[in-house]
């Protein structure tokens, strides 16, 4: 076996992780009926391919090679342990030709089971949520820690009883029926506002964009929109990520540079998007889409219709901010409803804001609030205090094109 074999088999095994691991686990979950037993087996598929992709060369489906491995492992465990017929209830037996070839139309069935599965309401909702990011989205524990704002050995600990859980209470891997969806409809949202989240600026690495999340959210968004086509959040939440994926090519040069709202490149943004996402938008309002992800659709709505940034209706996004502080009393919303009220009633106004938020131990880690403060301080003139705040968001960044960001900001503000 040659190093450039070997090394052509591992970049596909990562590619292949990285599209593929939602699709490969919920079939495999779907047949082994356990998620730890799933968990593990595809675990072990990834291994396997590795050394069978490197001798005899990548198949042309690399998801259905998994799945047909994942499956076959899972099979094996429960007949070798003696339960295959125990569980014979919780398990939809595949036939000979679904393992030989994964089906590619059932695919989503079974991630959006999955994720129905792990957000079940006798899990605590945030459980509910790091479970699913971490099964079903293939996020890391890291990232989840950083979107609930908590250290990772308590995320990583919540994962873990709450995998227990479901196993312990024999949850059932299904789509729930119809009347039970509301009930778990707002963890699925916040999971794939989360998964979004975690790829649009991605917490580590030299890339701004994690691609590989955003698209299986937008995938997941576009889903659930056909699952519940007339329910106003899960509108609001497609036309969120629309309006916000956009301008995705526009966010940094060339060169990887980070580039701010007001330095894109507006003719650049993906106009049908942004028409697709007005159209929900309008839709979701129109129905009573007076939620979370309505009024943060609208808020996006405002900023990719203006002509230019001079042209940014502030006042309108202020006061979509006070209502959504009203419906989801979220630090991190009044953080960014302290930006619109600088950019109203001038920096002054929006430092006192920053300065009680300051004091939400919540926020202690959060790299935003510092930089947010260094901004307005910046232009109050103060470029002293100005440093020091950009210091404080340097310490905290993670992803290398925010930290070169900031860093030049930082000499701009007089620091070598």
């Amino acid at each position: 076996m040659s190093d450039d074999t070997r090394a052509a088999a591992e970049h596909a095994v990562a590619d292949a992780h990285r599209r593929e691991w939602a699709f490969v686990l919920a079939a495999t979950a779907r047949v082994a009926g356990d998620l730890d037993l799933a968990e593990e087996c595809v675990q072990d598929a990834y291994l396997t391919a590795l050394e069978v992709w490197a001798r005899d060369g990548v198949p042309r489906k690399p998801g259905a090679w998994l799945t047909t491995t994942a499956k076959r492992k899972a099979l094996d465990v429960l007949r070798r342990d003696q339960v295959f017929r125990a569980k014979m209830p919780l398990l939809a037996e595949p036939d000979e030709a679904d393992m030989d070839e994964p089906y590619d139309e059932a695919i989503p069935d079974d991630r959006l089971r999955l994720i129905f599965t792990c957000c079940h309401p006798a899990l605590a909702r945030e459980a509910q949520v790091a479970l699913t990011l971490r099964l079903v989205c293939g996020v890391g524990t890291a990232d989840i820690a950083n979107a609930f704002l908590v250290a990772e050995p308590a995320m990583a600990a919540r994962v873990t009883r709450a995998k227990k859980k479901i196993s312990a209470a024999a949850i059932p891997y299904r789509v729930p029926d119809a009347g039970e969806l509301p009930e778990r409809l707002d963890a699925v949202l916040t999971v794939i506002h989360l998964l979004y989240t975690t790829g649009h600026t991605a917490s580590i690495g030299a890339d701004l964009i994690r691609a590989d999340l955003v698209e299986r959210a937008l995938a997941l968004a576009h889903m659930l929109t056909a699952l519940m086509p007339d329910e106003a959040e899960v509108r609001g939440l497609l036309a969120l990520l629309l309006l916000t994926d956009a301008r995705r090519a526009t966010r940094t040069d060339a060169q990887g540079r980070l580039l701010l709202l007001e330095e894109q490149d507006r003719s650049a943004w993906d106009l049908a998007a942004i028409d697709e996402g007005r159209r929900l938008v309008e839709r979701a309002f129109r129905t009573g889409g007076t939620g979370r992800y309505a009024l943060q659709a609208g808020i996006a709505c405002l900023h990719a219709t203006a002509p230019d940034y001079a042209a940014t209706d502030w006042r309108q996004i202020l006061w979509l901010y006070n209502e959504l502080l009203k419906v989801w009393p979220s630090p991190v919303v009044a953080l960014n409803r302290a930006v619109a009220t600088s950019m109203v009633h001038g920096p002054e106004a929006a430092l006192d804001e920053i300065d009680a938020l300051a004091q939400d131990d919540r926020l202690a880690a959060y790299h935003y609030l510092p930089a947010i403060r260094a901004d307005l301080l910046r232009r109050l003139g103060r470029h002293r205090e100005a440093a020091t705040a950009y210091r404080a968001a340097l310490d905290l960044a993670g992803n290398e094109a925010e930290r070169e960001f900031l860093a030049a900001r930082l000499h701009e503000a007089g620091d070598p």
